[in-house]
C-alpha cells in the first residue's frame, strides 16, 4: 500500500510539469526515458497480475467526483441519455477474428466482477467505490485476438476542444483480472459524471487511463497512426506518460 501511494505521488507530481517540459525537444526525450523506467521498474516491483489493493464496501467515498467530461453534449450522446441509454452499443473491433456489438442487456448478462478500489487522479485526489461490470478479458476471448494485435484502444463518446477522447493499454493490462467495463457504481447505475453508460476500470493505473462513455474496444498492432501517435488524448496533448501504472 506503502508502495502504491508513493508511485501515485511521484507520478502526479511528475506529471503536474509535463505541459511545460514536454514544449522542448529535450524534454520529450526526458519524459520518454522516464516513462520506459517506471513501466520496467513497476513490472519488476509487482507481479503482472498482482491485484490493486480492494476495500470494504465501509470505505466507499460519500461521493465520487467527476472529471474531465462530466456531460457529454456532442453527437448522439445527449439523445442516447434521454433514451436512457436503451439504444447504446458497444463495439468490439479491429484485429479480431469475430467483431461484436453488444447492447447494455448483453454486457449485464455476462460473468460479472465487482471491486470496491480506490481511484487515484493526477491532479491529486482519490476516491474509493464499488465498481461492477465484466472482465474485458472476456470480450477479447469472444471476439478471438489476431496474432498481430498488441494494444487495446478505447474509442468514447466524449470530445474534449474538438477532439474525441481516447486511451489504450498493451494485453498485459488488458487482461489484467480488475480490468473491467464498469456499469455500476456502488450498486447504481453508472451515473453521467462518472462516464455513463460504460467506462473502463484499469486499477492498476491512474484515473486519466479509465476512459469514460465508451463506445468501442478496437485491438491495434500500433499505435503510431492514432490521434499523434502517443497512445491516448492526454499523452498526445500534455505529455503525460503513456504508462501510467501505481
Amino acid at each position: 500500500m506503502k508502495r502504491r501511494n508513493f508511485l501515485a505521488a511521484a507520478s502526479a507530481a511528475l506529471l503536474a510539469g509535463c505541459n511545460r517540459v514536454a514544449e522542448s525537444e529535450s524534454g520529450k526525450v526526458l519524459l520518454g526515458a522516464a516513462e520506459k523506467w517506471h513501466q520496467r521498474a513497476h513490472r519488476l516491483l509487482t507481479d503482472r497480475t498482482a491485484l490493486a489493493p480492494e476495500y470494504p464496501r465501509s470505505a466507499i467515498s460519500p461521493f465520487f467526483r467527476g472529471n474531465g467530461s462530466t456531460d457529454p453534449q456532442n453527437g448522439d450522446y445527449p439523445r442516447h441519455a434521454a433514451e436512457g441509454f436503451v439504444n447504446w452499443r458497444l463495439e468490439v473491433r479491429g484485429l479480431v477474428h469475430k467483431p461484436l456489438s453488444l447492447s447494455l442487456d448483453n454486457i449485464r448478462r455476462l460473468p460479472q466482477r465487482t471491486q470496491v478500489t480506490r481511484h487515484d487522479c493526477v491532479e491529486g485526489w482519490s476516491a474509493i467505490g464499488e465498481w461492477t461490470g465484466p472482465q474485458l478479458s472476456l470480450l477479447l476471448d469472444e471476439a478471438g485476438l489476431q496474432e498481430n494485435a498488441r494494444f487495446i484502444l478505447f474509442r468514447c463518446a466524449d470530445n474534449l476542444n474538438g477532439q474525441d477522447y481516447y486511451e489504450s493499454v498493451d494485453l498485459i493490462d488488458a487482461y489484467h483480472p480488475q480490468t473491467i467495463i464498469a456499469h455500476s457504481l456502488n450498486g447504481e447505475p453508472l451515473p453521467i459524471r462518472n462516464g455513463a453508460p460504460l467506462r473502463m476500470r484499469i486499477e492498476r493505473q491512474l484515473g486519466y487511463k479509465h476512459a469514460k462513455y465508451l463506445t468501442a474496444i478496437e485491438a491495434v498492432a500500433s499505435l503510431d497512426d492514432i490521434g499523434l501517435g502517443q497512445g491516448g488524448y492526454w499523452e498526445d496533448r500534455a505529455g503525460y506518460q503513456w504508462y501510467a501504472g501505481i
